[in-house]
């Protein structure tokens, strides 16, 4: 029983992706290629969304008036303001958009987080 199972493991092992997929039905498919998708829309940190948009440490840091060992410690923080968030994505050519789900009532946009206002700028100046 063991030596059909590593057979079978050996099989598997020597196929492509695509002779995998293959085999799949249309359905199945088409849930692997839409959860892939998924997948290739996340992104997991500041420092793959920075790699992402082709811009190094010392651009983003340009861009936000600091120096490019504060950029490096954004990108290890595991906690950041909003604000602090919104400046890197725009730093790095993109825009921040807040999403919320709540049960029941669909998917929102939350709006005018992270945002600075201008006593708060005055005061951090």
């Amino acid at each position: 029983m063991a030596a059909k199972a590593k057979s079978a493991k050996t099989s598997v092992l020597g196929r492509t992706l695509e002779q995998l997929l293959d085999d799949l039905s249309p359905d199945e498919r088409a849930q692997v290629e839409a959860r892939s998708a998924e997948l290739h829309a996340e992104v997991e940190g500041l420092k793959a969304l920075r790699k992402l948009a082709a811009r190094s440490q010392e651009q983003i840091a340009q861009s936000l008036g600091v120096k490019q060992p504060a950029v490096h410690k954004m990108e290890r923080q595991a906690d950041l303001y909003l604000s602090t968030l919104r400046r890197f994505v725009e730093a790095a050519g993109g825009t921040l958009e807040l999403r919320v789900e709540l049960p029941g009532s669909g998917v929102m946009r939350l709006t005018g987080m992270g945002e600075l206002s201008d006593d708060a700028d005055r005061s951090a100046a």
